[in-house]
Order: structure tokens, then C-alpha cells, then sequence
């Protein structure tokens, strides 16, 4: 891959986060310090940036050049845990923005009983399927607050990103989703009326939040997965 080539891979990339909500052309040059207009003649391939230019752009959305050669994601992805027993700890912008979980984005290893992971029955929508599949994140205090007693502070949860439904999981019990929030991620239970898709804490002291969908927006788009496992600090 040449200069021209990764320059168009991150052209296309911040293009799919703009597109998806997640990145604006403001935001992007807050982060970086570049001007409106010399980004968007970047986005709408009207010149390229310099070395310094793209090394600020790509670390200001959390990429390294790795990320912009396709054909280095099978010895920098983690495996998928289907065949293994560990599984990554990783940042809650992994869990909800990254498809393969990269080397360097692993914070740690959870290790599972042998046979664990194979137990659990995924439900994805066809645009998850490529994605790695199993992730663990950390929960802070005040992420917690609202599923307290279930999720302590600093406990860690088991993702299943190949399980964005809203069908129960087993029969009569609501399912625990990652939900991304705006640019965060939060733990709930979740339902969808009118087409908001509603957060329900477990904690009665703690307000039920409401997400308007855009038009054409999936609900599913917004379900980063479900709890399969939490792991709280004794």
C-alpha cells in the first residue's frame, strides 16, 4: 500500500464515522487543531495531508497506521474466542467502535473456564457477523450506579457483540445491553417504543434515559451487545 492509498483508507474510515454520527468535521478539528475547510478538502479528496497532518488525525481518533493495511488485521487481530479461552479487556471505545481488537487496544486477558465461551448463544444482526466477537470492559463507579446491585463498581462485564436483539436471552428475563450512548458506553436494559429506544436502569434511583432514532436509524445499530458474564470485585 502507497501514501495516496492510505491516505484514501483513512479518508474512507473518518468518512464512515461522520456518516454513523459517531465524528463531525468540527469535532475532528478540535481535536486536531486544523481548520474546518482543510479537513473537509482532505474528506472530499480535494488534497492530502502531510506525514505530521495524518499522524495528528490518526491519533486523535485513536488509530495507528496499522489500522489503515487491511492485510496486517489477521496478525494484529485477536483471534476470535470462539477458539480460545481468554478473552481481551479492553476500552469502552473498543467495545463499541472496533471490529478486530488490535494487539496494542488489549488492556488484558480474562480467562475463562475451557468451554465457556461455546455456550453462548449469539443473535446478531447480519453487520455484526464479521465483527470479533467476545470483549470484556471495565465498569467504573458512576457507570455502575445505575445497575446496582448487579454491576458493582469496577466490576468487570463480558460482551457478546454478537448479541445486538432485543429478545430476551432466556425466557422472562431482560437482557443487561452495552448501549452506545452518544460517544459512551451504558448499561441498561432496553426497550423500543415509538421509535426511541428506551434505557431502564435496575437502580429505581436512577432516571430512565431516552434515544431518539434518526430516520432510517436501527435500534440494533445502537446495541454494542449483551452482558453475557459480570465479573464483580469481591
Amino acid at each position: 500500500m502507497n501514501f495516496s492509498q492510505m491516505h484514501e483508507k483513512l479518508r474512507m474510515e473518518l468518512l464512515r464515522r461522520i456518516q454513523r454520527g459517531t465524528l463531525s468535521v468540527s469535532l475532528l478539528a478540535r481535536q486536531t487543531g486544523f481548520g474546518q475547510s482543510h479537513l473537509s478538502n482532505f474528506l472530499n479528496s480535494r488534497r492530502q495531508l502531510s506525514l505530521d497532518a495524518l499522524d495528528r488525525v490518526l491519533s486523535a481518533q485513536h488509530m495507528t497506521a496499522a489500522d489503515l493495511l487491511p492485510e496486517l488485521h489477521s496478525s494484529l487481530a485477536m483471534p476470535f474466542e470462539g477458539e480460545r479461552d481468554s478473552v481481551p479487556l479492553v476500552s469502552h471505545h473498543s467495545a463499541l467502535f472496533e471490529p478486530y481488537i488490535r494487539t496494542a487496544a488489549a488492556q488484558g486477558w480474562i480467562h475463562l473456564p475451557v468451554g465457556l465461551l461455546q455456550t453462548i448463544h449469539a443473535r446478531a444482526a447480519h453487520s455484526r457477523n464479521a465483527w470479533q466477537r467476545f470483549v470484556a470492559v471495565r465498569i467504573p463507579a458512576a457507570d455502575a450506579i445505575p445497575m446496582d446491585p448487579l454491576i458493582l463498581p469496577e466490576a468487570i462485564v463480558l460482551i457478546d457483540r454478537h448479541y445486538n436483539s432485543l429478545r430476551p436471552y432466556r425466557p422472562n428475563r431482560p437482557n443487561i445491553l452495552a448501549i452506545r450512548n452518544g460517544g459512551r458506553l451504558t448499561l441498561c436494559y432496553a426497550d423500543f417504543l415509538s421509535n426511541r429506544l428506551v434505557l431502564r436502569p435496575h437502580s429505581i434511583n436512577s432516571p430512565i434515559e431516552l434515544i431518539d432514532l434518526a430516520p432510517g436509524e436501527s435500534p440494533y445499530e445502537l446495541i454494542a451487545g449483551r452482558v453475557a458474564l459480570i465479573l464483580n470485585e469481591p
